[in-house]
């Protein structure tokens, strides 16, 4: 299990795990004269120091980190990056200001439960995004939602690709545990025209195609009715993890109810019911 880094274009780079899933997340690299402006940073500090250096290798300093969602596989590896602004939501920052909760990371990503000590923090959001804005001369935060209530991604025009981060899964089923399927597939059909090459958080690089893909599954999730049974045929017969059809199903049905807690099948998996 390791990561590698797939160049987009000159300066452009991302930061892919093998393999790829819930727990083995992906990041962007992108170089400007001053350093690089990073786009997440894995799910723990042991993933993200072979990141850290590759950077310190190259003498390449981390001046930014971008956090695409509040969720621990985007932001777990924040504490090695310790000096580098972090530029998040509001609901990011709010989130990440609360104390972490490492049990429940050992129960949900078991391979790495050592990387979670009781001691186990994520670094706080400094600077809050809520409208576009120009992280530097490369780099245009762009709000979004649907994965959280709130998220960012970042675009990098010059060289037309996307970093979707959390609101991209690609081969992999999207855990919308405490998002909103239908919004999220609503932000998707924003987000799919904005450049040729995506970069998921979560799967290979992919385009148009995937982004499409996952907005399918996303809205099959809402039409499902809380039945998982329910979700049709399509692309995601060959996506991994699949258990996820319930969690997300079953947020669907909450939401539309008027629900807005936490989906059963999800606090089993994180080991609180």
């Amino acid at each position: 299990m390791g990561g590698r880094l797939q160049q987009l274009a000159p300066g452009v780079h991302a930061w892919l795990s093998e393999p790829s899933g819930h727990g083995h997340t992906n990041a962007g690299v992108i170089v400007d004269d001053d350093g690089v402006t990073l786009l997440d940073c894995l799910l723990a500090p042991a993933l993200a120091a072979p990141l850290a250096e590759e950077m310190a290798a190259n003498q390449l300093p981390v001046r930014r980190v971008v956090y695409t969602s509040s969720h621990v596989e985007f932001t777990g590896g924040s504490s090695v990056f310790w000096m580098a602004a972090r530029y998040g939501r509001r609901q990011t920052s709010a989130l990440l200001d609360q104390p972490a909760n490492p049990a429940v990371y050992r129960a949900l990503y078991p391979d790495h439960a050592q990387a979670f000590d009781d001691d186990f923090a994520t670094r706080p959001v400094s600077h809050t995004v809520d409208t576009a804005a120009w992280l530097s001369p490369t780099v245009c935060a762009l709000p979004t939602a649907g994965e959280q209530r709130e998220n960012l991604v970042a675009l990098i025009p010059a060289t037309d690709v996307l970093f979707a981060g959390a609101m991209c899964s690609f081969g992999v089923t999207p855990n919308a545990f405490d998002g909103d399927p239908e919004a999220w597939a609503d932000a998707l059909g924003e987000l799919v025209g904005l450049a040729t090459t995506i970069v998921p958080g979560i799967g290979p690089v992919g385009g148009a195609d995937d982004v499409l893909a996952l907005q399918a599954y996303l809205y099959s999730c809402v039409e499902a009715g809380g039945d998982p049974s329910r979700v049709p045929p399509g692309p995601w017969d060959r996506w991994a993890e699949r258990h996820l059809d319930a969690v997300n199903v079953e947020r669907a049905a909450m939401l539309a109810a008027g629900d807005d807690g936490v989906p059963p099948s999800m606090l089993r998996l994180a080991g609180l019911a």
